[in-house]
């Protein structure tokens, strides 16, 4: 298993990290034996992170890796898991709420603790409460050994939060197709440059890399045929110095043996591979419908439509030519938020930074949508 080390607190850990939100189910519940069998794999393949938190698997996430990860030394794995900030009742009290995390899995400490999903509003509430000094009495305590967050918000909020203080790592949404979604590769630059290793998750996008349209899949397959999509998109993230680990949520043994096989055997990627990158990722983006960037200025519509989420569901759609998934969310979406409600008023293309025709797109979306049926 390729190894990497945190130079800044001076640890060392598999590349490959286990993310623990995508367990197999079974009746609603995290199916613990075929959970367990994937931990064991992984284990016994070099994995010795494991990142959990308090929500995942409604709660059930954090109990079951404390006990499927009990028949191992618990010096021999690194333990992550997360404050959920939004949650401001709860975690009122941050530090009975901390230990009784601690106390759901079973362990006296763990190794890395993150604010989870934290955007502007989040950073907020957490100076509010008093957070930063709670957790830094905890590590005092020795029972949180290193401090970070993972982050979801525009990288004005990034650059204000992982400057405030000298944090021991962030997690951050990388992969090669969002290299300019949230903070993106400026916060991987910019994380380097303060001396903060990197650990990235969504490197294949939900699954998105791994089940690409065939022509896209083809300029992968043509080079290296024996190697999976979804390889391709982890070394793509391995190839940056400051990247420490990379998780990735495995639901089924044969993710997990790819993924052992493609760190287990690390090949660093060639610059002729990585302008195969760029070539795969401008195909899929040349199939995005318009240029939305999710930044949200064109919101609230006076009439209730939810422009963003009709144009996610659209892009996405035709992009990677998934048309049973767009179908599926175009059907759980509220209709009271879909195009159809647009009344061609004009003022969310006064605000739209990218210049979209909002109008027009909204009409054309309505009808490609309403014809996959």
């Amino acid at each position: 298993m390729e190894k990497r080390t945190f130079e800044n607190i001076g640890v060392e850990t598999s590349l490959l990290g286990y993310g623990c939100m995508r367990f197999p189910e079974k009746d609603g519940k995290i199916d613990e034996e075929r959970a367990q069998e994937l931990i064991d794999r992984a284990y016994e393949g070099g994995v010795r992170y494991f990142d959990t938190a308090y929500p995942y698997h409604g709660g059930q996430s954090e109990p079951f890796i404390g006990k499927a990860l009990k028949k191992y030394d618990r010096n021999s794995y690194l333990l992550a898991t997360k404050l959920p900030i939004w949650e401001k009742e709860k975690i009122s009290d941050t530090e009975e709420f901390i230990n009784k995390q601690l106390e759901r899995m079973g362990v006296d400490y763990v190794d890395f603790y993150l604010l989870h999903a934290i955007d502007e509003d989040k950073w907020n509430t957490v100076q509010e409460l008093g957070i930063i000094d709670v957790i830094e009495k905890l590590q005092a305590q020795g029972k949180i050994k290193h401090f970070g967050l993972s982050f979801h918000d525009e990288y004005e909020a990034y650059e204000k939060i992982i400057t405030a203080r000298k944090w021991d790592f962030v997690q951050l949404q990388i992969n090669y197709i969002d290299i300019r979604e949230q903070a993106g590769l400026r916060g991987l630059d910019l994380a380097e440059k303060l001396g903060i290793p990197v650990i990235v998750m969504e490197p294949v996008k939900g699954g998105t890399l791994a089940n690409l349209p065939d022509d896209v899949a083809e300029i992968f397959r043509a080079y290296d045929p024996e190697s999976s999509l979804s390889s391709w998109a982890m070394r793509w993230c391995a190839s940056f110095d400051n990247v420490k680990l990379i998780l990735s949520g495995m639901t089924e043994m044969y993710q997990v043996e790819d993924n052992l096989k493609t760190f287990g055997d690390y090949k660093p990627m060639t610059d002729e591979e990585k302008k195969l990158v760029e070539k795969a990722a401008a195909k899929i983006l040349s199939k995005m419908r318009n240029g939305c960037t999710d930044c949200r200025y064109c919101q609230p519509c006076p009439f209730g439509v939810n422009i963003p989420k009709n144009f996610d569901i659209w892009n996405k759609c035709f992009a990677y030519e998934n048309f049973e998934n767009a179908k599926k969310r175009w059907a759980e979406m509220d209709d009271k938020e879909k195009a159809k409600n647009c009344v061609k008023c004009g003022k969310c293309e006064k605000k739209c930074p990218q210049k979209i025709e909002i109008r027009e797109n909204l009409e054309r979306l309505q009808k490609e949508m309403d014809e996959l049926k």
